[in-house]
């Protein structure tokens, strides 16, 4: 059996597994707006047939301003999480910065995720593989998808095999993001499940100067394309009220415009797979 079949939660993972869906909002920003977003994707998840993921995080620790908010913490976080999970039963994932936090967030969460711009740091890598849960380490926006053969070796070496990459663009210049969708396949030939992260390859790191600008519209063009490119998943930030977000308002997509967008990926999905 391939490395890469695997579940978070009841969720099919692996290669040749039906079309996932990873959302939720950026950040968590209170119990009650959190819960909300999570009930809105279920029923999505109903209507389109796309297993969700729920995905929110407790500190966003790499903020381009010292004053951005950042979240609740990770005590109040993991319970916020937990409730989504248990008023939901959505499997959850959620940002681990430090390797000292591995272990606390894998009691809560299905799956821990790796943020793009620690996706080298070792010991880091090493705490979330140890927990023996899923991990998605987002690439980072310096590396070739094949520099990612690194990061990978360094989970599988704790003997951890559940590993999901995931695709969120490149630098180009200052201030903007690329995709190169030969980095699906690319990442594919590591045996690894790929997502692609259709909400932060069209931000503008650091474009507002104290935050980030986006191109949010950009979001279901590029999902569409990596999907017929092979992405066996989709990541998209979502939010009830993306204007009022208070992290990557600027990149964060309407959740009004998730179902119609999953229900087209999911038919390209089918065709892709014949």
């Amino acid at each position: 059996m391939s490395k890469a079949n695997f579940k978070i939660g009841d969720v099919q993972i692996g290669l040749d597994a039906p079309l996932f869906v990873m959302a939720g909002p950026c950040v968590i920003e209170s119990k009650t707006t959190t819960l909300d977003i999570a009930n809105r994707l279920v029923e999505i998840g109903q209507r389109t047939e796309v297993p969700v993921i729920f995905k929110a995080s407790f500190d966003k620790a790499n903020r381009s301003s010292i004053s951005s908010f950042r979240g609740p913490g990770l005590e109040e976080g993991l319970e916020i999480l937990a409730a989504v999970r248990n008023q939901t039963n959505l499997p959850v994932m959620t940002d681990v910065h430090e390797p000292a936090q591995a272990a606390a967030v894998s009691e809560v969460v299905d799956c821990l995720q790796v943020p793009a711009f620690l996706c080298r740091q070792t010991d880091l890598l090493v705490a979330c593989g140890r927990t023996g849960k899923p991990v998605n380490v987002k690439k980072g926006q310096f590396l070739s998808p094949a520099d990612m053969k690194n990061v990978v070796e360094k989970i599988r070496g704790c003997g951890n095999s559940q590993i999901i990459l995931t695709e969120r663009g490149t630098f180009f210049g200052y201030n903007r993001l690329v995709n190169d969708m030969t980095a699906i396949e690319t990442m594919k030939e590591l045996d690894c499940p790929v997502v692609f992260d259709a909400t932060h390859s069209t931000q503008q790191p650091g474009g507002l100067g104290n935050a980030s600008a986006g191109r949010p519209e950009f979001a279901p063009i590029l999902a569409k394309a990596a999907v017929a490119a092979g992405a066996g998943g989709l990541f998209i930030e979502v939010h009830t009220e993306p204007e009022k977000a208070k992290s990557d308002a600027a990149c964060i997509m309407p959740i009004d415009w998730l179902e119609d967008l999953l229900k087209v990926c999911r038919q390209i999905f089918k065709i892709a797979h014949r």
